[in-house]
């Protein structure tokens, strides 16, 4: 049986109030079509059309080719959104699934029971269900006195009696392929809605002597859809408990589930402990044996083995194994750093390499640089990268030691096993070995101090007398 997927993910989206094309607002770091997209995959899906409308070109470049395109010119309903995969599909043998590309709880588990439902019953659709409290908003399910599905019915157009139903469509179906595009060839527009309606297809089926399953999935939650704000958060919240359960299978140690925000891309290794606060974003990745957080905001960022890394923010950046970051450290792009390094608290580094079991504890900015191994960077040292037009690298060799308050002006070279000393600044290249001071020579005035105070209070007494004279 051949597997294919149509994701429908032209809707408006008005409710969202957004320029942003609904499908694109993002759920745990992906776009939720994303999700649905993955989910089709995992399910076994050999090929998969989106059917695009407003924010086509968003769209398209979000997902990128994994995905073929039909777009739909105008919201005229589900059932004409489907028929504008007819040139993509038709003549496909085989099942396809229907699928909205604004429910990202989906699985590919509940999709690939669809399939094996539709395969074991023989039914020309097979329908995927739930039970729900409050079915308002959502198609009911009407079933004959045997239990088989005889119609849906659009919550718009419900009766008394259909309104009470609290079996609702979850908008995913299977369909015999070619069987859906000759039934849509007979759908109407006589509704409420003035729309072409995918849930008619199953009655035309049913009078055509096809016979419809469906498929009850045990989690309501899967099949919320995103049509507001308020629902995008709830979204958020079932995905994020998905997700960090997940990883708690799998031998991560969530400190504080309702204080902790993965994304759904992240990889974790065992033993690692997430505490309270943390992001882990986009495609982070942590090692084994790690203490990440609490207040940690990682992006794109990877993190070795056995690392220690607190109140930090990363991004796009690689930190090594054994090292200990934080607190209050910055990490922007192109950050690099070895194993056995100390990053101390308020230290920002960018685009540099630093090198193993090197140190920068405290205080510094570490910008466009090449840091050796072993190099000992004092409180307060920064590399002067940008002159104003343009940015020039500094490199600091195995060995070396930067003092406090030192400033490197860029471009420059620090020789291996190079001394800078505290307060120099630095504008040429320190050889191999050498060291440099770069600060004028400190001198001493005996008693001088003494004056300076008496100075000072003469000033403060004359301008206390000029006040009183202007009163």
């Amino acid at each position: 049986m051949k597997k294919l997927a149509i994701v429908l993910a032209a809707g408006l989206g008005k409710r969202m109030k957004s320029k942003l094309p609904k499908v694109l607002h993002p759920v745990c770091g992906k776009p939720m079509v994303a999700h649905v997209l993955q989910a089709v995959r995992e399910a076994g899906c050999e090929r998969a059309v989106v059917v695009i409308g407003r924010g086509a070109p968003e769209v398209r470049a979000a997902l990128g080719d994994a995905a073929e395109y039909a777009l739909q010119p105008e919201p005229l309903g589900t059932g004409h959104a489907v028929m504008q995969a007819e040139p993509l599909l038709a003549g496909e043998d085989g099942v396809t699934l229907v699928v909205c590309g604004d429910t990202p709880l989906i699985t590919a588990r509940t999709i690939e029971a669809m399939f094996d439902l539709h395969r074991e019953s023989g039914a020309a659709a097979t329908v995927l269900t739930a039970h729900v409290d409050d079915p308002a908003g959502y198609g009911r399910v009407v079933r004959s006195a045997a239990g088989t599905v005889e119609r849906i019915v659009e919550d718009k157009d419900c009766g008394p009696e259909e309104r009470a139903i609290r079996e609702i469509n979850a908008g995913a179906y299977c369909f015999d392929t070619r069987r859906l595009f000759a039934a849509l060839k007979n759908l109407t527009a006589d509704n409420a809605q003035g729309e072409y309606y995918l849930t008619d297809v199953i009655g035309i089926l049913r009078r055509e002597g096809g016979t419809v399953a469906a498929y009850r999935t045990p989690d309501p939650d899967e099949i919320e859809g995103v049509n507001d704000r308020a629902a995008l958060a709830r979204a958020q919240r079932l995905m994020r408990r998905r997700i960090l359960l997940g990883h708690m299978a799998n031998g991560v140690t969530v400190v504080d589930p309702d204080h902790t925000y993965i994304d759904a891309d992240v990889k974790i290794g065992e033993d690692t402990v997430i505490y309270p606060g943390t992001h882990l974003r986009g495609g982070t990745v942590i090692g084994r044996d790690c203490a990440i957080g609490p207040g940690c905001d990682l992006a794109d960022t990877t993190v070795g083995d056995g690392t220690t890394v607190r109140y930090t923010v990363a991004e796009g950046a690689v930190i090594g194994s054994e090292c200990n970051v934080g607190p209050f450290a910055y990490l922007r792009p192109g950050t690099r750093i070895g194993d056995h390094v100390r990053v101390g608290d308020f230290v920002e580094i960018k685009n540099s390499v630093v090198g193993d079991h090197s140190k920068v504890p405290h205080l510094s900015y570490i910008g466009d640089a090449t840091v050796g191994s072993r190099v000992n960077i004092g409180c307060g040292v920064i590399t002067a990268n940008y002159d104003g037009h343009n940015k020039f690298r500094t490199e600091i060799g195995d060995g070396a030691f930067i003092g406090s308050n030192a400033n490197l002006v860029a471009p420059v070279k620090i020789g291996r096993d190079a001394y800078v000393v505290a307060g120099s600044t630095i504008t040429h290249d320190v050889g191999e070995g050498d060291v440099a001071i770069a600060r004028e020579r400190q001198v001493n005035k005996p008693g001088y101090a003494e004056k300076l105070r008496a100075r000072a209070l003469s000033k403060k007494n004359q301008a206390i007398s000029q006040s009183n004279n202007n009163r």
